[in-house]
């Protein structure tokens, strides 16, 4: 069977074209559906008063259908009532607002009645329901009508339960999700924080969270399975040095190990040495949450070592809080030592053994996202120290500000762009070698080795032009630019880097896979300043 239809008034006969309808059917039946919902669409599109004539029959096959139009309303002037509905809420859908209605486009009803309901469900009503009643004609192809809603029965969360993960460490809900007894039962919200728990990374969501409404109570299931978060990656060599025949360690080794007493606890475990220059070794352990409370408990222990020159050791402890879902803060102790291994002072090396001691803070406020290559979206991250360092019986003040900053421009589910500027800033009367800022490499600028280079001030902008090839690999630019100062030599430059790399996601763990060519301001290109920078981090 072919159909076909026509609009009584030639000036429609393009819309109806647009509308892209059926026109080959096995049975009457289904062609007669076809045409009931070409007239929904059309009342979609403001012709509400379309009405079609009896089907023709023109021969065994084919069947014609006339539609009358009739007007097109093109807006709809609303009434309502300012104990409702406050005039911020109606700014979200509509420019043209009066003290007892507004206007907005005849298109976009089902839209803005949805974001209204919204709004009211956010306030903990549910089953609210919202229509428009007394619809009438106005002039100049404008519907009138009275905005009304039945409330319902508000909600609040009265007991959250968790399904198949026991020992989930509570205070994550509350603190780190949100989620906790006596808030408005709001169900985008219920979600959006179940996305929250499933960005941990030592828990996962087996499916979506579920409500149970009784007459006098709502209770709140989240289904959540525990997932091993744990973290390895490295590369650790042995050689022998010609000249003491001492063993020297060199490569690189990370290890973190998350959530395995259930408490939602980090011990990072970080050694970094490449056989002659220079030797990192750093622990930290993070505690969240302390006694079901938003405060934490940090530690840390830093060692440095610079081939025969110098000797640098760094003790933290630090109390956290969170501020709330997204944010918080840190307030803590640090104390500092570093010795002097040359026995004869070399000639614009400025070297001494001192002590320092720093009351230390910070803050930070991150955004996550629903990709498991890329889970942090945004990430900004403050921290200030303000201390003395103390060279035989001498004290100076001294002060050091870092800024991190981190977001990703997601252009569309392909393409997206990645920024990140890292500076760090260190002030005083004096600077000593064994003091400077270390930068360089994979986490600052890359195509330079691991912190070769030593600053009084430093600022870089990592950038990335990323195509996601699959949800699991994902092809980059990079283009990389630095600038600092070293008070100690009077050096001011430039850095840059190009280069390319890629992420991909395979069964042994995240692999990523950078190459860059590194450069000064005052140098020309150099192939051979190219650096490959290789990461494979493990999960287990």
């Amino acid at each position: 069977m072919i159909l076909t239809i026509k609009a009584k008034e030639s000036i429609n006969e393009s819309v109806l074209d647009s509308l892209n309808y059926q026109r080959e059917f096995k049975n009457l039946k289904t062609l007669i559906s076809e045409i009931d919902s070409v007239q929904s669409k059309l009342n979609a599109k403001g012709y509400i008063e379309n009405n079609r004539k009896t089907i023709v029959k023109e021969n065994d096959s084919s069947f014609v259908s006339e539609i009358n139009f009739g007007t097109k309303y093109r807006h709809v002037k609303i009434f309502y009532k300012s104990s409702d509905f406050l005039k911020e809420d109606l700014q979200q859908v509509s420019t043209i607002i009066s003290e007892d209605y507004f206007i907005i486009p005849f298109s976009s009803i089902e839209q803005s009645l949805q974001k209204l309901k919204s709004i009211k469900t956010e306030e903990g009503n549910p089953f609210l329901k919202i229509q428009l009643t007394d619809i009438s004609v106005e002039e100049n192809q404008t519907l009138s009508a009275n905005l009304n809603f039945k409330k319902g029965n508000k909600r609040t969360i009265d007991k959250i339960i968790i399904k198949g993960y026991d020992k989930f460490p509570k205070s994550f809900l509350k603190y780190y999700a949100g989620i906790k007894a006596g808030t408005p039962f709001v169900q985008n919200k219920i979600t959006q924080q179940n996305e929250t728990l499933n960005n941990l990374g030592f828990t996962e969501t087996i499916k979506p969270p579920e409500a149970l409404f009784k007459k006098d109570s709502t209770s709140v299931y989240f289904y959540l399975k525990k997932q091993n978060n744990n973290k390895f990656d490295g590369i650790l060599g042995f050689s022998t040095d010609e000249e003491s025949n001492k063993l020297i360690f060199n490569g690189f080794l990370n290890l973190e190990l998350n959530n395995n007493l259930n408490a939602g606890e980090k011990l990072t475990i970080n050694y970094k040495a490449d056989g002659n220059e220079q030797q990192n070794f750093k622990v930290t352990v993070d505690i969240p949450y302390l006694f079901n409370s938003p405060i934490g408990l940090g530690l840390g222990l830093s060692i440095f070592k610079r081939d025969t020159t110098f000797l640098t050791t760094e003790q933290i402890i630090k109390t956290t809080y969170q501020i709330n879902t997204k944010s918080k803060g840190y307030l803590g102790y640090k104390s500092k030592e570093s010795t002097n291994l040359l026995s004869d002072k070399i000639t614009g090396l400025d070297l001494e053994d001192y002590t320092s001691k720093y009351i230390i803070s910070g803050v930070s406020h991150s955004i996550l996202q629903s990709r498991s290559l890329s889970p942090i979206k945004s990430l900004v991250v403050i921290d200030t120290e303000i201390g003395t360092r103390k060279i035989n019986s001498k004290k100076e003040q001294q002060f050091q500000l870092s800024l991190n900053l981190h977001h990703i421009l997601n252009l569309n589910s392909r393409n997206s762009i990645y920024l990140r500027n890292s500076s760090s800033f260190l002030k005083s009367d004096r600077y000593l070698e064994n003091e400077l800022l270390r930068f360089g490499g994979i986490n600052s600028i890359r195509g330079f080795n691991e912190n070769s280079i030593d600053a009084s001030f430093f600022t870089t902008l990592n950038t990335e032009y990323r195509y996601l090839i699959n949800e699991s690999f994902y092809l980059h630019t990079i283009v990389d630019i630095g600038y600092f100062e070293n008070q100690s030599t009077t050096i001011k430059e430039k850095l840059y880097s190009f280069g390319f790399g890629m992420g991909m996601k395979t069964k042994a763990g995240i692999f990523k896979f950078n190459v860059a060519n590194g450069n000064s301001g005052n140098q020309t290109f150099n192939f051979s300043n190219t650096k490959i920078h290789l990461s494979l981090t493990s999960q287990f």
